[in-house]
């Protein structure tokens, strides 16, 4: 199993994802070129809409083209989710006033009340604590222990 990082920010011209598309939640079809893409393999795709979010895909099969050169086509297990919403918020330090802007993403049909679970799980990925609705950075955290 090899893991291939496929986002958009990191690509170079010959390793390109070429699409990503949901076949039905959990199941995705991703065309690529290079990589050399086996089955059971990694896929870190950036998530549509995003800036800066990513998904992990397990490749189930592939199939390499001969034409294109270098093309391949696979059909990948990953994150289940109906709708996807990209929602974009800020906090503050309650320590030195530092500015966090971040994304996170959310099943929009669980609606509202799935958002701040979701931002607080996407904060402390980042590395900043959440106590209540008080916030540290990295280093607060650190200052404080």
């Amino acid at each position: 199993m090899v893991e291939h990082d496929f986002r958009y920010n990191l690509l170079s011209p010959q390793h390109t994802l070429i699409e990503c598309r949901a076949l039905m939640p959990g199941r995705y079809q991703v065309t690529g070129n290079g990589g050399s893409i086996q089955n059971d393999d990694v896929l870190v795709v950036t998530l549509k809409g995003s800036k800066d979010l990513s998904m992990r895909l397990t490749v189930e099969k592939v199939r390499h083209l001969i034409n294109p050169r270098a093309q391949w086509v696979a059909v990948a297990h990953g994150p289940v989710f109906g709708e996807l919403a990209i929602h974009e918020w800020q906090v503050n330090c309650d320590g030195c006033a530092k500015t966090l802007k971040f994304e996170f993403a959310v099943d929009a049909k669980q609606g509202v009340k799935a958002q701040k679970p979701a931002a607080s799980a996407r904060i402390a990925e980042l590395g900043w604590s959440t106590e209540g609705s008080k916030h540290l950075c990295p280093q607060c955290q650190k200052a404080a222990v």
